[in-house]
């Protein structure tokens, strides 16, 4: 049994942080960043590739695992890897995941003296297209596990496993099917991996699933072709003025979702006690919170993490940057449903169906893909083992979400391979995470740091319930 005493613990913990003051994580992280891997971009499925063969295998073969590059169930699209550390087959095994592609750069957005594919320091951030989702938290993970291996001389006392993927940005394309056709090889009792962000920069976070997310798309079109508005306003019809009092049906004034086809029960018992204590937005670089929008009767971290929101996130009829006088004869919103579990997703069905109940059969629905809501038992012995081991390594309370508000393939963990999962974020809210200027807070690294070896760590002694 590898050493379980207390001066090794902090010898693994202290060898983790002080990544950042030798400038090893930064030289790391400043590697991967350069890496164009930009899910999005049909032309860099080679640059993809190459992360995984190039970056994560050889780092993972010296750390002691062997890798496997497996072909995406989906053609075409970008390759995943799994790594495995078997030490005994009789010990409890971990799988833990990253995923190694990016949104676009867009890197003429960026501020003066940043750029996506360099990593620059300015204060407390970390600038570069990848540094909070996911390359940064992904290497705070493997470089706390390195110190830990360091410590005990090679010898976790269990067994480990990961799996990288390269697609999480565009709906993760082939995952499930990958977690279907290996699961075998993807077998563990536990599951822990660091996505998506904190509660905020100052808290230390674990979150136990994610509210899914249904991307569909609102379609109102004619066969007229553009007319002229002079010529045919008032005889034909506006697909723009169509969609708009289409969307007032779904979305109330408030932002409240008013079809029950969308909506799910409200959180209650110790889930809803949970969200109602999260302090929620307040700190620097955080927007300014309408109280009077969605469902006011409940608490801000209940709006946020325990009911079903409607959002436009684009919307489009004609060209506002160059507008002809001309009726469009098509419109198209692309909305996202954010879901907790409960949601009907027969979503073309019932959505569909109650268009047409209020007048808006013209009103084609789309749906582009989405996952399921996934959410731990807060009782659950894994929930508890992590947030005692994150506090005794941080020296304050971590704080635990039922779910992430956001969306990540927590479904391929929970539901496709069974596991209890853990997530341990090493991000913020305000990263800019999807836009110019993303970056990661060196002091939420150095806490991540700390807190992935000591969970790397504390995990020889924890003793798993059941399968």
């Amino acid at each position: 049994m590898p050493d379980s005493s207390s001066q090794g613990r902090q010898l693994a913990l202290d060898y983790a942080v002080q990544n950042i003051a030798d400038g090893q994580f930064f030289e790391t992280l400043q590697r991967r960043v350069a890496y164009q891997s930009e899910s999005q971009n049909p032309d860099a499925l080679p640059e993809l590739a190459r992360y995984l063969s190039e970056e994560i295998l050889p780092y993972l073969e010296m750390l002691g695992f062997h890798c496997d590059i497996f072909d995406n169930p989906i053609a075409g699209c970008p390759p995943l890897l799994i790594g495995t550390r078997i030490e005994d087959p009789s010990l409890p095994t971990l799988l833990t995941y990253g995923h190694g592609d990016v949104t676009n750069g867009q890197a003429e957005r960026w501020q003066t003296g940043t750029h996506p594919w360099q990593l620059t320091q300015h204060g407390d951030q970390l600038f570069g297209r990848g540094t909070a989702d996911n390359k940064g938290q992904h290497t705070i993970n493997l470089m706390a596990l390195e110190a830990v291996l360091k410590v005990r001389k090679g010898k976790l006392g269990y067994n480990l496993k990961v799996l990288f993927e390269m697609s999480e940005e565009v709906g993760s394309k082939g995952l499930e099917q990958f977690c279907q056709l290996h699961k075998e090889a993807l077998s563990a009792d536990l599951f822990l991996a660091s996505d998506g962000p904190r509660l905020n920069a100052k808290t230390p976070t674990i979150f136990l699933g994610s509210r899914g997310v249904w991307q569909f798309r609102l379609r109102c079109k004619t066969e007229n072709g553009a007319r002229h508005s002079g010529n045919w306003g008032g005889i034909i019809t506006n697909t723009a003025i169509r969609l708009q009092h289409a969307l007032a049906t779904l979305v109330s004034p408030q932002g409240k979702v008013i079809p029950d086809c969308l909506r799910a029960p409200f959180p209650e018992g110790l889930t809803a006690d949970m969200m109602r204590a999260l302090p929620v937005g307040g700190y620097a670089g955080d927007p300014e919170l309408n109280d009077n929008w969605g469902e006011p009767q409940l608490s801000l971290g209940e709006r946020l993490f325990g009911c079903n929101t409607l959002e436009v996130i684009a919307l489009g009829a004609g060209d506002v940057n160059k507008p002809i006088g001309a009726i469009p004869d098509l419109a198209e919103a692309v909305c996202h449903l954010r879901t907790v579990p409960g949601t009907d997703h027969n979503i073309v069905e019932n959505l569909s169906a109650y268009l047409k109940e209020k007048g808006f059969a013209d009103i084609e629905v789309i749906v582009e893909g989405g996952y399921s809501a996934t959410r731990l038992d807060p009782n659950h012995p894994w929930v508890s083992f992590v947030q005692s081991s994150m506090n005794a390594s941080l020296g304050q309370e971590t704080t635990v979400l039922p779910n992430l508000g956001g969306t990540i393939p927590n479904h391929c963990f929970a539901d496709v391979l069974g596991l209890p999962t853990v997530w341990m974020p090493h991000s913020y809210p305000s990263c800019k995470q999807h836009a110019p200027d993303e970056h990661l807070l060196v002091s939420v690294a150095e806490q991540g740091l700390a807190a992935a070896a000591g969970v790397f760590w504390d995990l020889a002694d924890f003793q798993v319930v059941s399968k």
